[in-house]
């Protein structure tokens, strides 16, 4: 039997982990954090619900994902062998899919017509459309305008499927200022809709919830590593902006001390302030979006802004579990830089013959790093959270190539 440590944290009735956490909103929204808390905790219990979501899982987002041994990867790293956990494979291209189908059904539950959500990178916004068009839903997502010229395609996906895109131009026009506008929206709104939050962000009942929805991730990874190669992985690694994917993978091996958990952050271009989005390596505990979490900030306590290559990445916050994970030393967090991730995706594209989301060249990069170090008996998983294909006009951009529109 593999070895244990502490079991995996839960949050406790007030929604902390440890010090994060918790519920900083207005108190128009705390009522239907009670309910929604109530909703889930009774719908979790349901074996119908999980029929439902078991369900949609397999027939509809295609699960279980592969977990695929990177040949080519693994030789040019020269140690550890590399798999990847193919999250690109999910319909609509990513693992945000999971969430979104989890949320939607509990809306139905609610009996709420109307949803909303935010998006950076866009991905989270198209299986918000995709949820919303499968259940009937009414749709609004908030975008940073910077963002909807980044992912034009996926706003392009998201209004196919009858989704309302709505740009925002203020502050910094990305990811931290569309969740301030969803936020606004669900204030007046709250009576006939649910916002379904992205990522393991906000405040509770969100990240624990967003987390045990996405863990179907490292179930999966689990049953596979002892199916594939007869036990558990030496090390798992996924990139970290609001931390849904890694929480999905990590929170099912958190209780094996056996393995490394290790998270990778947008380095961006550089440790000066605005110049990367690494919460976890340069923010301090604060409140942001709803809940207590590392933040990056200014001197004078003012949310700092981010930058990241990766539109999915440049968030000034970070869920509080990880933070959790962070301080009791669980996890090890680190930092990938913007020329890195996109050589990741160049790397991984030409020997792999898969194109990875900018988000997760981060990880390539990384979990490369870490395997080249390795012996060749030892196994690294890579959680490879999304497709490249959101980020084509970008890259092309970054690298002075054209892609006729």
């Amino acid at each position: 039997m593999d070895d244990m440590i502490t079991p995996p944290t839960v949050p406790d009735a007030q929604g902390r982990f440890g010090p994060y956490g918790g519920r900083y909103v207005p108190e128009t929204l705390m009522h239907a954090l009670r309910q929604l808390a109530e909703q889930y905790d009774a719908a979790r219990s349901d074996p119908e619900f999980q029929k439902q979501l078991d369900y949609y899982f397999e027939h509809y987002v295609g699960r279980p994902s592969p977990l695929y041994f990177a040949e080519r990867l693994t030789k040019e790293a020269g140690g550890a062998r590399i798999f990847l956990k193919r999250e690109d494979l999910n319909h609509t291209g990513a693992h945000k899919i999971n969430n979104c189908i989890g949320q939607a059904l509990l809306t139905k539950r609610m009996g709420k017509p109307r949803i909303i959500a935010e998006t950076g990178a866009g991905q989270h916004g198209v299986a918000t459309a995709t949820a919303a068009a499968l259940f009937g839903f009414k749709c609004q997502v908030y975008m940073g305008a910077e963002d909807v010229r980044r992912q034009k395609l996926n706003v392009f996906k998201m209004r196919a499927m009858g989704t309302d895109v709505i740009p925002v131009e203020s502050g910094s026009r990305t990811l931290r200022d569309a969740i301030n506008e969803a936020m606004r929206d669900w204030m007046a709104t709250v009576e006939n809709t649910h916002y379904i939050i992205g990522s393991v962000v906000g405040p509770h009942p969100f990240p624990m919830m967003v987390r045990d929805f996405q863990s179907v991730i490292g179930k999966e990874t689990k049953k596979q590593c002892h199916d594939q190669i007869g036990r558990l992985p030496d090390v798992v690694v996924a990139c970290v902006g609001g931390g849904s994917n890694s929480a999905g993978i990590f929170y099912p091996f958190v209780g094996d001390a056996s393995v490394e958990l290790v998270g990778v952050e947008a380095g961006g271009r550089g440790s000066a302030e605005g110049e990367h989005a690494s919460t976890l390596t340069f923010g301090k505990p604060g409140v942001l979006h709803g809940s207590m979490s590392y933040v990056l900030q200014t001197a004078d306590g003012q949310t700092a802004d981010v930058h990241s290559v990766s539109a999915g990445l440049d968030y000034p916050g970070v869920g509080p579990e990880h933070a959790h994970w962070k301080d009791t030393k669980r996890v090890h967090y680190t930092h990938v830089n913007d020329a890195d991730a996109l050589d990741g995706f160049s790397l991984c594209s030409k020997l792999e013959g898969i194109l990875p989301a900018l988000e997760t060249a981060h990880a390539i990069v990384e979990g490369m790093r870490i395997a080249s170090q390795r012996s060749h008996n030892d196994v690294v998983v890579i959680c490879f959270s999304g497709r490249g294909d959101k980020d084509c006009f970008e890259v092309a951009r970054l690298l002075g190539q054209e892609i006729d529109d």
